[in-house]
């Protein structure tokens, strides 16, 4: 079973500022997030403070993807970057 995936504006707008490969990387964890239950590997997770409304996932290392689970069970993309996204 699968989810469906929407993007804001804002993740569009970081995801093309993204070299080639990691462009790729995102590629990767977005049909991975589309499988329920999330996969072990994207370390999922609810995020604190004022982002508590918003989930967290990993590409790699360095960078992530927040992302809200809508009511329907659609999940919206909001930015994709290194840990300085946290702070947007």
């Amino acid at each position: 079973m699968t989810r469906e995936i929407e993007y804001t504006n804002k993740f569009k707008r970081l995801y093309k500022k993204l070299d080639v490969n990691l462009q790729e990387k995102v590629k990767q964890t977005i049909l991975e997030l589309q499988k329920k239950p999330f996969p072990e590997k994207l370390k999922v997770h609810k995020l604190s403070g004022k982002l508590s409304l918003y989930y967290s996932c990993s590409v790699d290392y360095s960078n992530r993807i927040i992302f809200e689970i809508q009511e329907n069970g659609k999940i919206l993309l909001l930015l994709v970057g290194n840990h300085s996204i946290y702070e947007k």
